[in-house]
């Protein structure tokens, strides 16, 4: 019986650790996941420390200068800010298909620090909400 005992201990240990190895591989591995990584290869140091902390980025448009911040999500999730950080305008446009957060926030990135009138030109405008911070806070 002890000896019965002695084997299932490393085998109950070598089943714990392939379902943690699972887990962990299908748990980053997944859409959403591997938006977030390829989002973060993308900012710049201090956008990803504002993104980790704040679950948004600045961006400073091409053409105006001005700042914009995205936050995480795939619709309605750009507004542009003043001096003081606080939201003057709305801003939703989002790339064809159905994506992921991370690729539409790249997506929203890019057109905003390359091509910045031509984004905006497509976007509906919309008023910032005064709840929106609070809305955006949610964990991931």
């Amino acid at each position: 019986m002890f000896a019965a005992l002695r084997f299932r201990a490393p085998a109950r240990a070598r089943l714990h650790a392939l379902r943690e190895l699972y887990r962990r591989f299908f748990g980053e591995n997944t859409p959403d996941a591997r938006g977030r990584r390829l989002l973060a290869d993308w900012l710049s140091p201090a956008q990803r420390a504002q993104f980790e902390q704040h679950r948004y980025f600045d961006v400073i448009g091409c053409d105006t200068g001005k700042r914009y911040r995205i936050h995480y999500g795939t619709a309605a999730n750009v507004h542009e800010i003043d001096d003081a950080g606080m939201a003057t305008m709305g801003w939703c446009f989002v790339p064809t298909g159905f994506l992921v957060p991370g690729d539409v926030m790249l997506a929203q990135k890019i057109a905003l620090e390359t091509d910045e009138k031509s984004a905006l030109a497509l976007a509906n405008r919309f008023p910032p909400a005064t709840h929106s911070e609070h809305f955006y806070r949610r964990p991931f």
